[in-house]
């Protein structure tokens, strides 16, 4: 599955690139311990994440879109300093940052009593047809000082359309959200899902023991047989 990300010629040299979520990855991944740590209830010895496939196939799966400039909070109020170049064939906003007011999420999980800012994004993103690409916030980056709301866009149809990135911004905060930080994580997603519940056969009660037994004897069980 592709993905094109195009953004206006004038601002092609400023701009930080989207880049594989793989090259992006948290800096606590690369500190934590390599191998097994002592359990605290009983000093078993246990194997960290990072032997844990499915969390780093998260970390690294889609692309990251990253701040096109510093970002400044300070006193209630946002400030940057950016000049980019006049785009007169463009009606994209020269401001990296614009905000949603606290009530258009009134009643709602992100219910808030601040504004909630929405980092501009200069880039459209294209993807096959048939394909959807899930706005997320960036997987593994929880120690942003912002949460970005999830969404889910029909880039195989909106290719030409920018897709901005709401995000609840802890009110404590005051600092600087610097140019290239992880603002967005992209994952190509197909929308049409069918849902179909089934009790398992005997021979899949089987299948499913084995691959449990077979999983608690043998560490890499699943990354070396079951993973693409």
């Amino acid at each position: 599955m592709k993905i094109t990300a195009r953004c206006h010629p004038a601002l092609r040299a400023l701009l930080p690139e989207p880049v594989p979520a793989s090259r992006v990855l948290p800096e606590w991944l690369k500190t934590m311990p390599e191998g097994r740590v002592s359990e605290a209830l009983g000093g078993a010895e246990i194997r960290t994440i990072k032997h844990c496939p499915p969390v780093i196939d998260a970390l690294r799966h889609g692309i990251i879109v990253r701040n096109a400039v510093d970002i400044h909070l300070k006193d209630g109020a946002v400030h940057w300093d950016w000049d980019p170049p006049a785009m007169p064939d463009s009606l994209i906003s020269r401001s990296p940052v614009g905000v949603h007011v606290p009530e258009q999420v009134a009643g709602s999980p992100f219910e808030a009593d601040h504004l909630i800012l929405k980092f501009t994004n200069y880039w459209t993103f294209e993807t096959d047809p048939d394909w959807s690409l899930l706005v997320l916030h960036p997987v593994g980056f929880g120690d942003l000082p912002f949460h970005t709301l999830s969404g889910v866009v029909d880039t195989d149809r909106f290719a030409a359309g920018f897709i901005h990135f709401p995000a609840r911004v802890s009110p404590e905060f005051e600092g600087s959200i610097v140019r290239g930080t992880p603002i967005a994580q992209l994952v190509p997603v197909r929308k049409d899902i069918e849902l179909h519940l089934q009790a398992m056969s005997s021979d899949q009660i089987s299948a499913s023991r084995q691959v449990q037994e077979d999983l608690a004897a043998t560490p890499g069980t699943y990354r070396k047989h079951f993973r693409r």
